[in-house]
């Protein structure tokens, strides 16, 4: 599913726009998962970038995701920033979509319980008042990507 065509040019990448973290975080709010894809290489950046940071082409189009995929790499964070310390050790993973493309977030699982090519789902979570708290002012209201073994 392509929504919008490029080469991009600077005036059409608003904040709103899909290309941009708060566009990906309200599409990730109502459901749907994002990539920009490019026309040249084939590359899928999961979240949107007005560039494709393989090939450095202009020529993207937002396509919608799945939310399956299965781990390639993931560690366990002992020493969070100070505003996540109470909730270290968690475990973080990069996972490949089924549609090639990669998202690095949480894990919902202790890190002793994850392997390489583990299949997962995306779940989305509002954020709750601690978060909110914690967050930059910008991103308050930004959903919480979480992966869940399935």
């Amino acid at each position: 599913m392509s929504e919008r065509p490029s080469p991009l040019g600077p005036d059409e990448v608003t904040a709103d726009s899909p290309f941009t973290l708060p566009g990906f975080f309200d599409a990730l709010s109502e459901g749907r998962l994002l990539a920009a894809a490019c026309a040249d290489c084939g590359e899928r950046l999961v979240p949107p970038r007005p560039a494709c940071y393989a090939c450095g082409s202009r020529s993207l189009s937002i396509e919608e995701q799945p939310r399956t995929g299965h781990v390639v790499s993931y560690t366990a964070v002992h020493t969070p920033p100070p505003a996540f310390a109470d909730e270290a050790p968690y475990t973080v993973a990069v996972v490949e979509l089924d549609s090639g493309a990669r998202l690095t977030g949480r894990l919902d699982a202790d890190y002793e319980d994850v392997a390489v090519d583990d299949p997962v789902a995306l779940t989305v979570r509002e954020p709750d008042e601690a978060l909110r708290e914690r967050s930059l002012s910008y991103e308050t209201e930004w959903p919480l990507h979480v992966f869940e073994p399935r």
